[in-house]
Parts: C-alpha cells; sequence; structure tokens
C-alpha cells in the first residue's frame, strides 16, 4: 500500500511514534464559523471538541487564545531534489549526502508553514541512476513523526530504445519506495507513449499518478484523459499553465474531458518548476466551473526554477484569492483539503474523529489569515511540531500607539534598564 493511499500509515518500522500515546489540549481557538473552542488530541486523532473552557486534559495544554484553528496544508506538488540550490555555486550536486540535505530542510521549512504531508517529485535516470531518490528516501525516515513524505518518481524517457532504460527504472523506483510515478510526458518524443508506458507502471503496483504538463495541447489533454479515466488510485496532473492560453472554448473542452476522467489538477500560483517551460497559472475558476478537482501547490523552492520560490501553502492560497478571484475558503481548500484529496490522504476537519493534522495561524479571520499568516503553530499527528512566532515592535510614539495591533500586556521594565513599551504579535 503506497503512502498517498487513503488509510492512515503506520510507521515504517512499526514502532509507534511519541505522537500516538500523548494527549495534547489546544484551548481557546477560534474556528473558521466564529466559535472559540477547546480541543483535544489524543493518539493521534482529534478525541473532543467542546465550548471554551470545557475540556480537561491530564497531558500538555496549548493556549491559542488570538489564533485561528485549521486543517493543515498539504503540499502536493514539491521538488525536493533541487530544492534550495538556486545559490550553489557551479553546477547542482546531486550527491546522495546534498540531496538529502536539501530534502530534509525543505520539508521543515515547509513543515514551518503548516504543510505536515509533502509529495516530491524526483528525477531518476541519466547519469544519477536511483541516487537521488534514495537520497529523498533517507530523508523521509529522518522526518519520520514531523511529517510524511512521498516520493514521486520522474523519468526522463519511456519509449523508444532510449526509454527502456527509463522504464525499467521506474519500476525499480517503486520497489525501492517510491510512492507514486509521474514523470514529463511532453518531453518525450512519444507524449501519448510516455503515459502509456506510466499509467502502466501504476497500474502494475497499485500507485497513483502525478504528470507534468503544460496542458497548452488540447488533443494531447484529451487523449490522457481517455487513457487515465477509472484508473485507480487516481491521476493527478499539474501545473497546466498553457491551459489559461487556449481560446476559451478549447480550454473548457478539455476541462470538461478532465472531470470526466476524475483527473486531478495541481496548480502553482507562485511559480512554475524544472518540469515545465510555461510560467502563469491554470484557469482555477474555469477548471472548477466544470468540475475538476483542483488543488494548489508550491513548485521549486529557490532552485533555479523559481530562485525566490517559498514554497509556503498559505501564500498560493493567498495569490489564489487575491488574483484568481476565489473566495478565501475556497483558496485555503486548494491547499487544504483539495491537495490532501490529490494526495490520497485522510479528510481532516475540526470535529471528533478526525486526524490531528492542525494549523493555528494569529489571526480572526481567514481572509486576515491569509493576508497576514505570520505566527502559526502546526500539529502533525497530535503533537506540536514546529512554532514560528513573529513580533512587530513599534517607537514608543503617539503616532505607534494609535495604530491598530494585537498587543500583548506590558511587560515590567528590566532592573535598571529603560521602560518597557507595548509589543506587537503578528
Amino acid at each position: 500500500m503506497s503512502a498517498d493511499s487513503k488509510q492512515p500509515q503506520p510507521p515504517e518500522d512499526g514502532a509507534a511514534t511519541a505522537a500516538d500515546s500523548t494527549s495534547l489540549l489546544l484551548s481557546h481557538a477560534r474556528l473558521t464559523d466564529g466559535r472559540t473552542v477547546d480541543v483535544r488530541l489524543a493518539g493521534g486523532r482529534i478525541e473532543a471538541v467542546g465550548t471554551a473552557g470545557s475540556l480537561t486534559t491530564v497531558g500538555a495544554r496549548v493556549d491559542l487564545g488570538g489564533y485561528l484553528l485549521l486543517p493543515a496544508a498539504a503540499e502536493p506538488h514539491a521538488h525536493a531534489d533541487t530544492a534550495l540550490s538556486a545559490d550553489t555555486p557551479g553546477p547542482v550536486s546531486y550527491a546522495p549526502e546534498e540531496v538529502q540535505r536539501r530534502a530534509t530542510e525543505a520539508a521543515l521549512l515547509q513543515l514551518g508553514h503548516g504543510a505536515t504531508a509533502l509529495r516530491a517529485h524526483v528525477r531518476i535516470g541519466d547519469v544519477h541512476g536511483l541516487g537521488p531518490l534514495e537520497a529523498v528516501l533517507q530523508a523521509r525516515r529522518s522526518l519520520r513523526g514531523l511529517a510524511d513524505l512521498t516520493a514521486v518518481a520522474v523519468p526522463r524517457l519511456l519509449t523508444g530504445v532510449a526509454g527502456a532504460d527509463g522504464l525499467a527504472m521506474l519500476r525499480d523506483a517503486v520497489k525501492m519506495g517510491a510512492g507514486v510515478v509521474g514523470g514529463c510526458p511532453d518531453l518525450d518524443p512519444d507524449p501519448a507513449g510516455y503515459v502509456e508506458a506510466v499509467l502502466g507502471v501504476a497500474a502494475e503496483h497499485g500507485v497513483p499518478v502525478d504528470l507534468h504538463t503544460d496542458g497548452d495541447d488540447p488533443a494531447r489533454l484529451a487523449r490522457l484523459a481517455a487513457m487515465a479515466g477509472g484508473l485507480r488510485p487516481g491521476v493527478t496532473i499539474g501545473p497546466c499553465a498553457g491551459l489559461a492560453r487556449l481560446p476559451p472554448d478549447a480550454a473548457g473542452r478539455a476541462a470538461d474531458r478532465l472531470a470526466e476522467a476524475g483527473v486531478t489538477v495541481v496548480c502553482l500560483p507562485q511559480g512554475g518548476c524544472g518540469g515545465t517551460e510555461v510560467r502563469g497559472a491554470a484557469p482555477v475558476r474555469l477548471l472548477r466551473t466544470a468540475g475538476v478537482r483542483v488543488a494548489a501547490g508550491s513548485g521549486a523552492l529557490r532552485d533555479v526554477a523559481n530562485p525566490v520560490g517559498r514554497g509556503d501553502p498559505l501564500e498560493a492560497a493567498y495569490l489564489l484569492a487575491s488574483l484568481g478571484g476565489l473566495p478565501p475558503q475556497e483558496a485555503y481548500g486548494t491547499v487544504s483539503a483539495r491537495a490532501r484529496a490529490a494526495m490520497g490522504l485522510p479528510e481532516v476537519r475540526v470535529e471528533a474523529g478526525f486526524p490531528a493534522e492542525l494549523l493555528a495561524v494569529r489571526g480572526e479571520r481567514l481572509a486576515g489569515v491569509l493576508s497576514l499568516a505570520y505566527s502559526r503553530i502546526v500539529v502533525h499527528r497530535g503533537r506540536v511540531v514546529a512554532r514560528t512566532s513573529a513580533v512587530r515592535e513599534y517607537c514608543d510614539s503617539a503616532a505607534a500607539l494609535d495604530l491598530p495591533r494585537q498587543a500583548r500586556p506590558e511587560r515590567p521594565p528590566e532592573p535598571g534598564g529603560p521602560p518597557a513599551g507595548p509589543d506587537v504579535r503578528s
């Protein structure tokens, strides 16, 4: 069973994680419906939700007063093998220790942003063989208990004489532990043959498919949809930025085909990635109107394809709301509920019985959180795994004191020091 299947996965070594045996109370958290609640976590799940002050616990307590509590984000489209390589002098190193270091650091960075599950595309073949994949799988093992990382094996060629080695290596990658098969059919001399080969390996091993495509060829998209229809566990494509450049009628027909086939589209609002050439964003509203399941990912994280990529799911949601016109709730859903669905992960709600995969962001309403998502607390498998705290300070002046802000009570002055002014937490 792959790491992206719909059932929660036990730890790979069969041992219980620390999260499974602890209890945690999140008190005075605000929900998107306006309620302020206590949330008790146990065994990696939400055990109870009650009005603020109504729940008790024998374990730890985290005061979430001033925070909005959300289902955690997930990252459906990362590139772990090239992440954080933009500033590397000379050629990017694919030495296993370097790839593992970058993949681990990138996953922790995205975890701090709120993504407790990540799907990372990893190139295989050419001179590097399966080395980068093994390094990413080692990073996955080192992250156990902090975040769930799934590797997507991405071969370069799969058709013709040159593609025979790639096809054999793709099968080996799945046996090694790649939970998803993917690739870039647009770059193969026979794109339809490439897709057919990937779907064949996926059917053999019962794993999902995640393909890179610009989506600028309606006929090619139609063939892909026809071949992918009905495949389980499912087919995801992205970033499909080229679909936005098609005439509206052609784009609408392509979207209808994808919806009928049950294909999920992952867009990249923060920029592209090395697997495609076209920049821009997929036509999210057109796709959603057609009934296509649309999730949002980050793509390149500070590599040559996007040297300023942040890997922040809340920024992706912000861009979909700000530039794409989605309501804040729908925009956040693309990086949370729909991203998790695209990855085959269990649904998360702030309700009893659901997985304790949560993100608390300082703020009162979702629109404000997407606008100024600074301070964050991340919960994975029922325990706090990351905290980010931002403090904004203003000088002690009348203008500063008149600004609207979130303030703590004034601190007492340090002995022998100057009077302490107010500080502002964002």
